[in-house]
């Protein structure tokens, strides 16, 4: 199978130690020539240090990097700063979130919306970033419904940004019924589906509650029959993501975005898989 562009995403890592095992895994899967490489950004900025550094490396790895960058809780002079330097660094690529406060901050800030920092970054910029947002297949769990998700979604496109990439799915109907939703609304951008590979069982059900990604039922007794087979569960992850893939591919996704939870191995066999088909 002929397989579209691909983009993997890294979270910074604490340790001196983290960091060097981050950059043997971003070696392993350069391997598949990925379009960029994205680094996340911590709640209120608060891994900004680690993100930009991150970056960096990947800049110098000789791979195009995308800069996560949320805009909860920050000032116009703050985010004209960061912006700034992540230009001096050489990024043409951001990933514009709202993003999460960080516990125990109140509210404040100039920008509401992630449609509000589009909007700032196209004005003070213009076009030296391409701009991604974010896009929820099955509804942003914060939202008042899945309509005013999806006018939130078109008002980030409106705004400025150049495409999305959603939260991660087991259902692809729920990524094609969102397309087409958006296309009714008007928005034309590339929509790129999120993949994350199943690497546990409690790991992925708490993060999946966490963010309001559904589990499909079918799937969650699978894991939970298991147990602490971690060789199962993970016979069964690969098999599962590498058909949602291959039914996206097949229906002609522009490109597919790895969650690689800083690992290589489930993605680059998921990847070798969708290549022999």
């Amino acid at each position: 199978m002929k397989m579209p562009p691909l983009s993997f995403e890294f979270f910074p890592t604490k340790t001196p130690e983290g960091a060097e095992k981050l950059r043997a895994v971003r070696q392993q899967l350069y391997v598949h020539r990925p379009e960029f490489c994205s680094v996340t950004f911590g709640a209120g900025g608060s891994t900004q240090e680690g993100t930009f550094s991150a970056v960096s490396e990947i800049l110098a790895e000789g791979v195009a990097a995308a800069s996560h960058f949320s805009c909860i809780g920050a000032t116009q002079d703050r985010v004209r700063e960061q912006l700034a330097q992540l230009q001096a660094m050489g990024v043409k690529r951001l990933v514009a979130l709202r993003g999460d406060l960080p516990s125990g901050y109140g509210s404040g800030g100039h920008f509401q919306y992630a449609s509000d920092l589009v909007a700032f970054i196209r004005a003070e910029t213009g076009h030296a970033f391409h701009i991604e947002v974010a896009a929820y297949p099955e509804t942003h769990p914060q939202a008042r419904s899945p309509e005013a998700d999806l006018k939130a979604f078109a008002a980030k496109v409106q705004a400025g940004a150049d495409s999305a990439i959603t939260q991660y799915f087991f259902n692809s109907d729920a990524y094609f019924r969102f397309v087409d939703d958006a296309h009714a609304l008007g928005v034309d951008v590339p929509v790129v589906p999120g993949i994350m590979p199943i690497l546990g069982s409690s790991q992925l059900l708490r993060f999946s509650d966490a963010c309001g990604a559904e589990v499909p039922r079918w799937i969650r007794l699978r894991l939970q029959a298991f147990g602490d087979d971690a060789a199962s569960i993970k016979a069964f992850g690969l098999d599962v993501v590498t058909d949602l893939c291959d039914q996206l591919l097949t229906a002609g996704v522009p490109a597919l975005h790895f969650y690689t939870m800083n690992q290589s191995q489930a993605v680059g066999e998921i990847i070798g898989r969708l290549q022999g088909r």
